[in-house]
């Protein structure tokens, strides 16, 4: 291979060529153009759809701007979330601080919405003047008797998976701070969906069907009090692995509550996490309807999933995406529709992430963590992929390849979870690839 930083040796490897394994979560490399965003970022795509606080950012305007709707997750009820409140730091900020203009902006902003809670997000240029947020969010917190929550996030302490540990800390500070509510000793939490196109309340439906009560989702579609009285539930189902497999050993340390590690990507691991769920409880019952469910389901999916397959056979793929799960759940899924996956990459893995990656690719598959566009552009035209699955930042690079591109980032609108969501995928896939426009590409 050609065309990356020799310090970034041991983060590429082809799968049956040489015998050692991807070194993973290694800090970027200057020079590299990382794909990665920063630790303001990892914190707000995980507390953002909690749909009733007030999210402000302390900053510049472009941070606020930058990061607005920064996920495609869905409500069903209050809207709050969607407004990028923003405290506006210009110069004289700089010069003179910025705390009077922060309070100020946090009063107003409880005393018109009335929100459950409040976040505030601390911006690298609060981090270079120094001004003291917590003790801003301390005082009105004792000022409008409202959780008002610092999220110490300056975007050049690390990386985006960095923001996603200082997130899981802020919602440490909710959990466990309300008894109220009515919670099902048959019930779970899910960590790490963020309701992205309306995809929890699939998952919500499926997990009623098999008798299973949701007591929180952390952050789908997300509400304050119910984040309060998560403790009480039996078990957090974790998601998105990297953004809040910090938040599940936070909450069984303090609660006690175990933790499971699904996907709701594909077949084989949706009805995984289904079967995982009710084995933890040990009813024979909620197993009996888990494997009904499942039954039901791939009843009419797989004969629907039949014709794409036939389409797609032969076509090869290239992921890449933050965390190793997804992609690990991609690798099946596509496999499943005969796509075969000829790179595989995650902004966000660890080694072991890598290990597991590596056993269910195919041999002459690129394995790449923490790749850039060069790279990525590269292993495309080597491998000869039909298919980029990533996110916003990779999209430019599969049309400029003259490739179809599939969105599997934050800010989708597309249900991709579930069985409903497999055939969605399918489709997705189908109507990029065999698209008549690629005849055209130079």
């Amino acid at each position: 291979m050609t065309g990356f930083l020799q310090d970034r040796k041991s983060q590429i490897i082809t799968k049956g060529k040489g015998n050692f394994d991807l070194i993973g979560g290694k800090p970027s490399i200057a020079g590299s153009v990382s794909q990665r965003a920063c630790v303001f970022c990892g914190s707000r795509v995980v507390l953002y759809p909690i749909a009733d606080a007030i999210h402000l950012v302390h900053g510049p305007i472009g941070c606020a701007s930058y990061t607005w709707d920064i996920r495609g997750a869905m409500s069903s009820g209050p809207e709050l979330h969607r407004n990028s409140f923003s405290t506006d730091l210009r110069e004289k900020h700089v010069v003179f601080g910025g705390e009077k203009k922060l309070y100020a902006a946090l009063v107003e902003l409880i005393d018109k919405y009335q929100p459950k809670a409040a976040f505030v997000y601390s911006t690298c240029i609060v981090g270079v003047i120094g001004d003291d947020v917590q003790s801003v969010c301390r005082q009105v917190e004792k000022l409008k008797h409202i959780p008002v929550i610092p999220v110490m996030a300056e975007g050049f302490q690390g990386t985006k998976k960095d923001g996603y540990k200082i997130a899981c800390d802020a919602m440490a500070t909710l959990v466990g701070t309300d008894e109220s509510k009515v919670i099902s000793p048959i019930s779970i939490n899910i960590l790490g969906d963020f309701n992205l196109a309306g995809e929890l309340w699939i998952l919500a439906d499926y997990y009623k069907k098999i008798g299973v009560e949701i007591a929180a989702s952390i952050t789908g579609d997300g509400r304050v009090n119910d984040i309060q009285n998560a403790h009480r539930a039996a078990l957090n189902v974790v998601q998105c692995s990297g953004s809040m497999l910090h938040l599940a050993k936070t909450m069984k340390e303090q609660y006690g509550i175990p933790f499971r590690k699904v996907s709701y990507f594909g077949i084989e691991d949706m009805s995984d996490a289904l079967y995982e769920v009710a084995k933890f409880f040990g009813k024979e019952e909620l197993m009996d309807n888990a494997r009904d469910l499942v039954k039901e389901e791939l009843k009419t999916l797989l004969p629907a999933l039949e014709p794409y397959r036939n389409a797609l056979q032969g076509k090869k793929a290239a992921i890449y995406v933050g965390g190793a799960f997804k992609a690990i759940s991609l690798v099946k899924a596509l496999r499943l529709i005969g796509v075969q996956t000829v790179i595989a990459g995650t902004q966000t893995g660890d080694t072991e992430d890598y290990k597991l990656l590596k056993t269910i690719c195919d041999d002459g598959c690129i394995l790449v963590d923490d790749s850039n566009p060069v790279e990525l552009s590269e292993f495309v035209k080597q491998t000869g992929a039909d298919l980029f699955i990533g996110g916003v930042k990779e999209r430019p690079i599969a049309y400029k390849l003259g490739i179809g591109f599939c969105d599997h980032n934050h800010e989708r609108k597309l249900a991709l979870a579930g069985y409903e969501g497999m055939l969605n995928f399918a489709k997705e896939v189908y109507e990029t690839v065999c698209s008549p426009v690629w005849r055209f590409a130079l």
